[in-house]
């Protein structure tokens, strides 16, 4: 018996953007690790396989009151109601433990372990609107993915520390704004600016 409620995408998103305040929810983005070359070396039919494998393990075994839905081709969103951050990181750990720490038949002679990157992020305890869970769940993800795959990791607020001796005030206060009128941290604006940098002399590197 299914425990979770799947839904589409835009319902999914419908759902955080009109989020009762006075309730908590953690919210859970799930990446199906090393997902291209799955594809490229055993064919898409495959793919489709881990991809119905991933979603019958939520379904089967997130808890009653949760909501789910497939976000991206290989991606995908959990809410917990009520739940904290934490309480949602075991449930995910038993499922990206279950999926990796065997091999898993997907017909035709093909069995593999499946690996999951998981980021969490929770409101009111990181984001001051439900609306911001998904952003702040996606950079959790993608410190996982930083830190080697195949782990679940929670939200951190990643402050970049910003000394007033190497950095003019007034530019500090533009970024301020623009962190606030975005709806973006600061950390992940400088690191978008790091990005470019970086690309922009590549071929000095």
């Amino acid at each position: 018996m299914t425990k979770a409620t799947t839904v589409d995408r835009g319902s999914f998103l419908e759902q955080l953007g009109t989020w009762d305040k006075k309730v908590s929810l953690t919210l859970a983005l799930c990446d199906i690790d090393e997902f291209a070359p799955i594809n490229a070396n055993y064919g898409h039919e495959t793919g489709d396989k881990v991809i119905a494998l991933v979603m019958k393990a939520l379904e089967g075994s997130l808890p009653e009151g949760s909501f789910m839905a497939r976000i991206g081709g290989d991606e995908f969103a959990v809410g917990f109601p009520g739940a904290t951050p934490e309480e949602a990181l075991i449930q995910l750990e038993e499922i990206r433990h279950y999926l990796s720490s065997k091999k898993h038949a997907l017909g035709e002679g093909v069995s593999m372990p499946v690996r999951l990157s998981i980021g969490i992020a929770s409101f009111p305890q990181h984001v001051s609107d439900p609306k911001d869970l998904m952003g702040a769940a996606d950079e959790a993800l993608h410190r996982a993915k930083r830190e080697g795959r195949g782990r679940v990791t929670i939200y951190v607020e990643d402050r970049m520390t910003l000394k007033s001796n190497y950095y003019p005030k007034a530019q500090l206060a533009r970024l301020a704004t623009l962190s606030e009128r975005l709806g973006r941290t600061e950390a992940a604006l400088l690191r978008e600016a790091l990005g470019d940098l970086l690309e922009r002399y590549r071929g000095e590197l």
